[in-house]
């Protein structure tokens, strides 16, 4: 095709109008950086391959062990039911997994909510904000079965390393999400309220956290939630009891697929409850707002 015939084929004509397109179609070329990424990720595929074909399976075979797995998840989804526990029991273990989760995210919001303030940008010194900034990275940075273990060192395995660790990384995580929210503000409201003489406390009680409550409420929802995905593992790594440590239990020590079945359809049916409550909330929230 010559060059008249490749420009015909690249332009087209509106049927409703005379309104002329020429616009062309963009192929992004090759590039050093996309044929590393995809000779990586070739590379990735034929190791996880190989992985498979070469673990050693003892004398299981694959087809063997694919049907066991598929009757075990028939047994443990399809049977659930109670043995050791009753449904009053599973409720109350619930209860302090979501007891946890709760206390965890309030302690975490309160000191978050001031640490925010002096990390913002816009309403802290440059240098305090940093400093902060620094020590939240090295706080997410650490998981937070870290820090329980850490802290668990000296108050000893049980809820109160959990708390205390749990807290930790919150704090980290809601610092760093309250801070950015009130990034957000205007600059000429803050800079309107300094030429009416306002004071710090007065900006921000009167400015700062009424513009940012909705963002505020959200990101503590979230981190509610995610403590209580947290809340669930540290029962079993940390013996901070609730649900997690019956589930422990009951695929570590007794190996009970059914009740293993049952916490997991508790587990499932909260975290949908917590998910439903977080959209109505963000909903009310957007029209209020």
């Amino acid at each position: 095709m010559n060059n008249e015939g490749l420009m015909k084929a690249r332009s087209t004509v509106k049927d409703s109008g005379d309104i002329l397109y020429t616009d062309k179609i963009k192929v992004k070329p090759l590039t050093k950086a996309s044929i590393v990424i995809r000779l990586t990720l070739v590379a990735l595929l034929m190791i996880t391959v190989y992985g498979f074909a070469m673990f050693d399976y003892g004398e299981t075979g694959l087809f063997t062990g694919l049907k066991e797995t598929f009757l075990n998840f028939k047994t443990m989804f399809l049977e659930a039911s109670f043995s050791r526990l009753t449904i009053t029991d599973a409720i109350y273990q619930v209860l302090i997994t979501l007891g946890l989760a709760f206390l965890t995210t309030i302690f975490g919001a309160i000191i978050a909510l001031f640490l925010g303030l002096l990390a913002a940008q816009n309403l802290s010194n440059q240098y305090v904000s940093n400093i902060i900034r620094a020590f939240v990275a090295f706080i997410r940075a650490v998981p937070t079965v870290l820090w329980v273990l850490i802290f668990s060192i000296a108050a000893g395995l049980g809820s109160v390393a959990a708390v205390i660790g749990m807290t930790f990384h919150s704090v980290g995580y809601l610092i760093k999400a309250y801070s950015e929210s009130f990034e957000e503000l205007d600059e000429g409201v803050i800079e309107a309220l300094k030429s009416c003489g306002a004071n710090w406390w007065q900006i921000v009680f009167q400015a700062v956290i009424p513009s940012s409550i909705t963002y505020l409420i959200s990101w503590t929802f979230i981190r509610f939630e995610i403590n209580f995905s947290v809340a669930v593992a540290m029962g079993a790594a940390a013996g901070a009891g609730g649900i997690g440590f019956d589930l422990f239990m009951a695929s570590g020590f007794y190996f009970d697929l059914r009740e293993i079945g049952i916490i997991t359809y508790f587990i499932l049916a909260l975290a949908m409850v917590l998910e439903v409550i977080s959209s109505r909330m963000k909903l009310n929230l957007r029209v209020n707002h």
